[in-house]
């Protein structure tokens, strides 16, 4: 059975990673890709949908983790009643492989040690042909089944039980043993075994390399740090691209339908995440990540997609794997995403934040790069009006969105900045005209006068999480009337425990059965907008207590239950981190 949300860590090499749990088991593992199959799917089943365990085999007294220093380095201390050993994971980068490395250490006394290897391809439903072998001077186990080779290699391999292939030994003080994973294509010869210690040593370094250029002059810098690097791990070196999150269907509702596939790259949250880097002074990854947007959108601009895969395809089309249980029994466990069909109003909106940032971080705008942002605001020109599903992808009706509609401001208004900021060429005139009637069109028919607040969509008297970017948007000022107005009957209607709730799931505008719980990006936005009003003792109160909601090696989820006290949904999760990012910055 998998540990709490919690209780896992992330790994990965930047194309893809993995969940480590506390108790040392690697639950979740898709190869070669974020998106590409899970290996090791216990996380959405058992250890017979595939796992990988090194860890004591005597019972554990206490068990300690950290990050090394500055880097994605997972140490897990465990200590027992005869003595403690030591498991730093990592994925190794920069060298172009699929590895997963686990090396053990006796710090003292003497240990039992487990060792489960446990490989089952497809998201945990093909058992492999598992065989050993001898390559390069080594001993090893191969398994292969259709596309994946895995190869384990180490100095103690175990051997084939029931299916799995399990081993136990003892450790003293000073041994030391290393473990590696490592993907290839099947057909493909096996390859020659890592460096392990100059790989380790690269991987350390070019981390904390990148971690060092992090500010130091925010409230929570250790905070902002690890969520930098998180966002990191989550950008596919090779393409750019950006994913939400690297699992699936980890449950919004325990034991309910709302379980999604966060494994791919929606324009917005990539665009957010890049906001993020670019604020925090990462400038680099804004050319990487143009280049992948310009790949993923090419052609007609009608055909606009709001996701891709990592690579900028465009068919991910939603399934259910029916072989597996689900966390928590929560079924059913779907693999690609139906949402990628829908009309999402705002998604332009948050692109051309990113690309104006990346124009005055200095990107240079090329001919193909403006031609591109100024096709997709002329397709926005003829269909800004046109309902849609909202940020949330609401799987009800589609409505005339508040936020969508501040968004469609938000393009037109970053187009119009290009030009009279930049020089860009463009029909300014027809853009700042747009940009005032979408704007009055808002204030208007999305605020409500008589409770002082804008609304969900123009139907509706409801509040929602959303319209609190309304400011952080540059719409109106931080401390406008209106935007105080709505911070109070936001924080009044969707407040649970402390924290915010993203609307109210009973109206039914969502078309879901179930409730959910707070969503963290929406109190980290609620930190910024606060900061925004003048509000700074309110904001850094929360902000602290946000931040006190990480797990400890500094990870958050979509969603806290604060009634039970654990994370909920996919993990961990991009929106979650660029925003505690965002609000950072805000409170400096």
């Amino acid at each position: 059975m998998a540990l709490p949300i919690e209780d896992y860590a992330l790994i990965g090499d930047r194309g893809t990673a993995a969940l480590v749990g506390k108790d040392g088991s690697i639950d979740w593992l898709c190869l070669p890709r974020f998106d590409s199959p899970a290996c090791f799917a216990a996380l959405l089943g058992t250890e017979d949908n595939g796992r990988w365990l090194l860890a004591p085999a005597d019972e554990v007294e206490s068990t300690n983790r950290r990050y090394v220093d500055g880097t994605a380095l997972l140490e897990t201390t465990f200590t027992t009643a005869g003595g403690e050993v030591v498991l730093l994971d990592l994925m190794p980068t920069g060298d172009g492989r699929a590895d997963v490395v686990r090396r053990l250490t006796c710090m003292r006394g003497t240990v039992r040690i487990r060792h489960d290897w446990v490989v089952r391809t497809d998201y945990g439903r093909i058992r492999p042909w598992v065989t050993r072998e001898h390559a390069h001077g080594n001993d090893l186990i191969v398994a292969v089944a259709g596309p994946d080779k895995l190869i384990l290699r180490g100095p103690r391999l175990p051997r084939a039980v029931g299916g799995h292939h399990t081993d136990e030994f003892e450790m003293s003080e000073g041994d030391e043993v290393t473990f590696s994973t490592t993907w290839v294509r099947s057909w493909r010869d096996i390859p020659e075994p890592l460096g392990f210690d100059e790989r380790i040593a690269a991987t350390i370094d070019a981390q904390r390399e990148w971690s060092a250029q992090s500010p130091d002059d925010v409230p929570h810098a250790d905070m902002v740090r690890r969520s930098l690097l998180t966002l990191l791990l989550m950008t596919h070196e090779e393409t750019g691209g950006i994913v939400a999150a690297p699992t699936t269907s980890l449950p919004e509702d325990f034991g309910g339908e709302r379980n999604w596939d966060y494994r791919f790259c929606w324009l917005r949250d990539a665009a957010l995440t890049l906001e993020s880097l670019l604020s925090a002074g990462y400038e680099d990854e804004a050319f990487h990540w143009r280049q992948w947007l310009l790949r993923a959108v090419a052609g007609d601009p009608a055909d606009l997609q709001i996701m891709y895969t990592v690579d900028g395809g465009r068919q991910l089309p939603e399934l259910v794997v029916e072989h597996l249980p689900g966390y928590a029994d929560s079924r059913p466990v779907r693999i690609g995403n139906g949402a990628v069909s829908q009309r999402q109003n705002d998604v332009l909106g948050e692109v051309m934040i990113a690309l104006e940032l990346a124009r005055q971080a200095g990107l240079d705008e090329t001919r193909n790069s403006w031609s591109l942002q100024r096709a997709l605001v002329e397709e926005l020109a003829d269909h800004w009006d046109e309902p849609d599903n909202g940020l949330w992808e609401i799987r009800g009706p589609q409505r005339h969105f508040t936020h969508s509609r501040v968004m469609v401001w938000v393009a037109f208004d970053r187009a119009v900045k290009a030009v009279e900021d930049h020089g860009l060429e463009g029909p300014v005139d027809r853009w700042r005209e747009l940009r005032d009637r979408v704007r009055e069109e808002v204030l208007d028919k999305g605020f409500d006068s008589e409770r002082s607040t804008f609304t969900q969509h123009y139907d509706t008297r409801e509040v929602d999480a959303s319209l609190l970017t309304i400011s952080l948007v540059g719409f109106l000022p931080g401390d406008d009337p209106r935007v105080l107005g709505t911070i109070d009957a936001i924080t009044g209607d969707l407040m649970s425990d402390g924290l915010l709730l993203r609307y109210r799931t009973e109206t039914g505008v969502d078309g879901l059965a179930g409730d959910e719980h707070p969503f963290l990006a929406c109190s980290f936005w609620l930190v910024s907008a606060l900061a925004a009003a003048g509000r700074r003792d309110e904001a850094a109160e929360l902000m602290d207590r946000l931040c006190g909601l990480a797990n400890d090696v500094g990870l958050l989820s979509e969603e806290y239950d604060p009634a039970h006290g654990r994370m909920v949904g996919n993990f961990p999760q991009a929106f979650s981190h660029l925003t505690l990012v965002q609000a950072a910055l805000a409170l400096r």
